[in-house]
């Protein structure tokens, strides 16, 4: 490719092409993806959506009475999905910081915030990084922030999108260097479908991978 602006537009596009363009249409409110996306620590999707579901279940869907609880008691709701014993604190404090500050378990002023701002915001919670940030953010508000993955690193160092040791925060901003912000749901999710389904980190499937003209990993492996 004659730049990195093209390889980058060439993998939104065949990506596209093999998955589709996924609709933009918030999945969980606010507060929810929040209290989701620290359960998602060192676990898997499944996992983590079996523990907050079962936390909702238990509290009947009220925060209020999550943030008065003791803390033996959600423990145990959330014990699926591990590391339960630092999660729950962060999902107490989290809540804490909402009803003190907003006066509610709500995180709607963020869509009227600039994107660093709202960044930094998120950071402020207990167990919030970059990444938890930038997801919120992307899923909740659409916002022009482009999350960073295991799945999502892995494919743009492959690729020569980042340099070969970049870390998440250097492959966050090489994307969205190099695309429109209304391109980062979209490749995003797919990123992180074909990084399940194709790209694995250990047995990548180079000859049946549509990125492979793109990727500079196979010719590495000869």
């Amino acid at each position: 490719m004659d730049s990195r602006a093209e390889k980058a537009e060439a993998v939104y596009t065949r990506l596209n092409g093999a998955y589709g363009i996924p609709d933009w249409r918030p999945q969980f409110e606010p507060v929810d993806e929040l209290i989701l996306t620290i359960l998602s620590a060192n676990t898997n999707d499944r996992n983590s959506l079996r523990a907050f579901e079962t936390l909702k279940a238990r509290f009947g869907g009220d925060w209020d009475a999550v943030r008065s609880a003791p803390l033996e008691e959600i423990k145990e709701a959330i014990r699926v999905a591990g590391m339960y014993n630092q999660k729950a604190p962060r999902i107490v404090e989290s809540l804490e910081k909402l009803h003190r500050e907003v006066g509610a378990y709500s995180l709607d002023h963020l869509a009227e915030m600039p994107v660093d701002a709202a960044l930094d915001y998120l950071q402020s919670f207990p167990g919030v990084g970059h990444k938890t940030a930038s997801i919120v953010l992307l899923f909740c508000f659409r916002k022009a922030t482009f999350p960073v993955d295991t799945h999502v690193q892995r494919q743009s160092q492959r690729l020569g999108i980042s340099r070969a040791k970049a870390a998440p925060l250097e492959v966050k901003k090489d994307w969205e260097s190099l695309l429109p912000d209304a391109d980062f749901y979209s490749l995003h999710l797919n990123l992180i479908r074909h990084g399940r389904e194709v790209c694995d980190a250990r047995s990548p499937r180079c000859d049946e991978c549509v990125l492979r003209s793109l990727c500079e990993y196979p010719q590495s492996q000869e």
